[in-house]
């Protein structure tokens, strides 16, 4: 056993979770600068508030995937001897960004639609409708092609719920028009540019939580850490397990440490390496936790490393 100090020997990942989704986020991309131009020819000609509050939403969301985008050229660059995991990290560093602005974005519209209550524009529906339509169907196709990605990735999870916003953003934008159509009501369109706006901010919030869970160092959603303890303390020969931790790099790569006390007698039968196979594979088992690192200690080492930090 040496020194006490062994390690398991399975690696992260080369490639991030969005980096599988690179050619969906690209035509999305493509979908939404063309929809953008298109509604704010659309928002001017018509004097709704609706299509361009849906039209500036479009400009986040297309810098928004650009960033994510340029995150997964950087985090898909080797690792090297001062970034041992390369720039994995951009890509959580690219879903804050996108947190940061489409709460600005929210923000934006819902001061925007209070000032048209105080200087009402007269918005021709019909016009609207037309442009609120295209912006819908363009939406649903965005939609589709981001639907898979986003289960795996919080850099896809951020650009697909951008997206979905805009297709709720569209219906509003359609359903405002068609009542000022009808009725001549103007109120609803600086109504339907709020509920764009509370539509968009909630679904920010909860993944600007996920995203700080991830810089913050918290452990993955999918690991529970009283599992994982009871798991390596229940291997034989396994007398204690202290300094557990684990986190996650970014999407899809979660990592774990630990340092597992275990007996002479334990180690003299079954080997140290087979011990630290034995290690690998429960939590490979039992949790999704690839990239593990263990170190071996005798009993009493840790009462000999507290010493010698002190």
């Amino acid at each position: 056993m040496g020194a006490g100090h062994d390690h398991g020997h399975s690696h992260a990942p080369t490639g991030t979770a969005s980096a599988a989704h690179l050619g969906r986020l690209r035509i999305a991309l493509g979908i939404t600068l063309t929809v953008m131009v298109v509604e704010i020819v659309g928002g001017v000609l018509a004097d709704s508030l609706a299509l361009v509050a849906d039209a500036a939403h479009m400009a986040t969301d297309a810098l928004g995937l650009g960033m994510a985008l340029l995150a997964i050229h950087f985090a898909n660059r080797p690792a090297s001897e001062q970034r041992t995991f390369g720039f994995a990290r951009a890509e959580i560093l690219a879903a804050l960004a996108n947190c940061l602005l489409l709460l600005g974005v929210g923000g934006y519209v819902l001061v925007e639609a209070i000032q048209r209550f105080m200087e009402p524009a007269e918005t021709q529906g019909g016009l609207t409708i037309v442009f609120g339509v295209i912006g819908l169907v363009a939406n649903m196709i965005s939609l589709s092609i981001l639907v898979r990605g986003q289960k795996d990735s919080l850099n896809v999870r951020g650009a697909f719920l951008e997206v979905a916003a805009d297709a709720l953003g569209s219906v509003a934008v359609i359903i405002s028009a068609t009542i000022i159509l009808a009725t001549g009501w103007q109120a609803a369109d600086p109504i339907a540019s709020i509920a764009i706006g509370l539509m968009i901010v909630p679904r920010t919030v909860k993944l600007l939580q996920e995203t700080l869970n991830v810089l913050l160092e918290a452990a993955p959603k999918s690991v529970d850490m009283a599992e994982v303890r009871a798991h390596i303390a229940g291997l034989p020969g396994v007398l204690d397990v202290h300094d557990l931790h684990a986190w996650t790099i970014t999407s899809g790569m979660p990592v774990l440490s630990a340092h597992v006390v275990v007996s002479s007698e334990a180690l003299n039968a079954i080997g140290h390496e087979k011990m630290l196979h034995e290690l690998q594979g429960c939590l490979g088992i039992h949790f999704d936790v690839e990239h593990c690192t263990f170190q071996l200690e005798p009993v009493g080492h840790a009462e000999h490393e507290a010493k010698l930090c002190h």
